[in-house]
Formats: C-alpha cells, structure tokens, sequence
C-alpha cells in the first residue's frame, strides 16, 4: 500500500468511526434510551361521535396524542386537543384516496393537491409536523413509471408550501401497487432533495410481502412517523389476504421485538401511532394502549 493509499483508508476509516454508534464493552453499539409516544389514529378511535368525545376517549385511555383527520372543523379540534392536553403529530389526508396525484385526469389530480393544501394548513395550525400522504395507485390503466411521474410533478408544485409552513409531506406505504421494496421507497423520497419529504412508515402493511424490521433499517432518518400495526400471514392464507389485519396486536407475525431493535438503531425517538381494529370501546382503547406500551417495551 503506497502512501496516497494509506491516506486514503485512513480517511475513510475516521469516517466510518465518526458515523458509528458509540460502542460499550468489547465494541457493543450503545443505543439512545427509547423515547417513543403513544398515538392513535382517528379512525382506530371508535368510542366517542364529537371531536371532544373522540379526543376524551383517547386521553383516558393513556395515549399521549391522536392522529386527526384532515377537513375537520379546526376550531373544534383545537379546543378539544387544549382542553384534554393531547398532542396532535401528525394529520392524515382524509381525500387522498379520492383525489389520488396519479389520476389520468388533470382535475382530479389539481382537486388533490387542493386537498393536501388543506391537510398541510390544518397541520400547520394543530402544531402537527407531518401530513401523512397516500400518493397514487398503480392500476391496469396507470402504468407504474407515470404513476411515478405524475405524483411526482404534483408533490413538487405544492412542496413550497410544505416547506413555508414547515411541515413534512410523509409517503405511506399502502397496498397500491406503489413503492414495493424499501430501496425504491428510498430513491422516490431522495428525488425531491428536500427535508420536507420524508416516509410514514406502516409495519403491519409490509408484512404480506416483506419484514418492517428490514424496511425501518434502509429507510433510517427518512422515517417521518411509524403507524403500529399487526398482521396474520396465516390468517391471510385461510381467510384471504385484507382478513390478515384481523388479529390483536402482539398476537401476528410483526416481530415486534426486531421492529423495536431496528428503531433503536436508526435513532427514532418520535411517535409510535396505532392504526389497528379493537378500539370500539373504551375497554378496547385502554387494551390498545396497553398492547403499545408491550411494544415499547420489547
């Protein structure tokens, strides 16, 4: 090895050890303590019919904030999220699916972007920092590379915006065709150069085709928000692929401990929101959040 390359690797080892977690005894990464807040989103809440009710029924089941909506009655909201102390982190589009970005017809896709304006006013507005976006579908008659195209010539008209008022425009991972592996995911978010782009991460919608474990490690600090939620690949096989989402949290086939240990890694410290069935009570509620503290503590 000749002197420039030893300089060479030399350099590049202090980056790598610059990068590095901390280590602990015989080189054991040291991780940050886990910090993460319990959520639940809107429509998992079931027990209550008035943004008041709604926002009652959470806090007493012992989350510490609720994923609303978007297009609600913003007065009500905020008084129901300063009566109750709940935070608000996140808003979830509540028109994407209807106004989806990849639509073939221009109207659609401008009545979209009318519809995510709102959702990023309303989170601006609640002190939420992030917007939770589904943005296209593929279909036999949306072809995969202008789904691609088109919902990325519409988000970039409107990330200004997003950037103005500081809030984050998360992609979700949902069943539409979209965004099937991790690496893709990652190279769609980093298009955009902009810190106002990130993902919202969904392990229960990844486990019909890949481990969220894997997914949380590529995707790393692209992660905006994480939804919880579980899933059956045996339920799935008996019952048909949508029955797998029946089945209690901690009781699928999310290894909620490798979930838990590849957040660690990646350094998320944010909220831990639950989109899942069970919440039609108050009883059902509390056992939700109970289940998620279970998780935390995996």
């Amino acid at each position: 090895m000749n002197r420039r390359q030893f300089a060479r690797q030399t350099i590049i080892g202090a980056a790598m050890i610059a990068s590095a977690p901390l280590a602990g005894i015989q080189g054991v990464p040291i991780l940050p303590a886990r910090n993460l807040k319990k959520g639940i989103m809107w429509g998992s809440n079931r027990v209550g019919k008035t943004v008041a009710e709604k926002f009652i029924s959470a806090k007493e089941a012992g989350f510490d904030g609720i994923e609303v909506n978007s297009h609600l009655d913003r007065n009500e909201v905020l008084k129901a999220r300063d009566e109750t102390g709940l935070k608000i982190p996140s808003v979830c589009g509540a028109l994407h699916w209807k106004y989806l970005l990849s639509d073939p017809d221009p109207s659609v896709r401008e009545q979209g972007l009318e519809a995510l304006k709102v959702t990023l006013e309303d989170a601006k507005a609640y002190g939420a920092d992030t917007v939770l976006l589904v943005p296209g579908r593929v279909t036999e008659t949306v072809d995969y590379g202008v789904c691609w195209d088109r919902t990325t010539s519409e988000i970039k008209k409107i990330l200004p915006l997003a950037e103005k008022l500081e809030v984050k425009i998360a992609i979700e991972n949902v069943w539409n065709n979209f965004l099937l592996s991790p690496l893709e995911a990652v190279n769609y978010v980093d298009q955009f150069g902009s810190p106002m782009v990130g993902f919202y991460f969904d392990c229960g919608n990844i486990v019909a085709y890949g481990w969220p474990e894997q997914w949380i490690r590529i995707l790393g600090k692209r992660i905006a928000k994480i939804h919880i939620k579980e899933y059956s690949r045996k339920i799935a096989d008996t019952q048909g692929r949508s029955a797998g989402f029946n089945t209690k949290l901690l009781e699928g086939d999310v290894n909620w401990s490798a979930v838990m240990t590849a957040i660690d890694e990646i350094g998320y410290q944010d909220w831990t929101t639950i989109e899942q069935p069970g919440g039609d009570t108050p009883e059902g509620l509390r056992d939700l959040c109970d289940r998620l503290v279970r998780i935390h503590n995996s």
